[in-house]
């Protein structure tokens, strides 16, 4: 699959981010295009992929960007059609604490 890039920035701490879905990735890269973020997966199967990692670089971290990221990541199942295990600690955590996300995850 092709990188391309969602062309949609948010304003975060001053810095204006945006998202970009790479091969198995979706990443936040700041206004002076620097890559400060990143969520992982990988494709198990035709309809479900495992949120293996998500991370922030620390001077980018406490501004959203990690829950953006796996937000995007849910986004993208639903608009495929699949199902995601969370076995990032940081993912699990997001899944746990949002009710809307439970429609994506994959039975325990």
């Amino acid at each position: 699959m092709p990188e391309w890039s969602t062309s949609i920035y948010r304003e975060i701490g001053g810095y204006q981010m945006e998202y970009k879905n790479g091969e198995n990735r979706i990443y936040a890269v700041n206004d002076e295009g620097v890559e400060v973020g990143e969520v992982t997966f990988v494709p198990t199967g035709e309809d479900m992929f495992i949120i293996d990692h998500t991370g922030v670089d620390d001077a980018a971290r406490g501004q959203g960007i990690a829950q953006e990221l796996v937000k995007r990541a849910v986004e993208k199942a639903k608009s495929e059609g699949k199902k995601i295990v969370p076995l990032c600690p940081f993912a699990k955590a997001e899944f746990a604490k949002k009710p809307e996300y439970q429609e994506v995850q994959a039975a325990k």
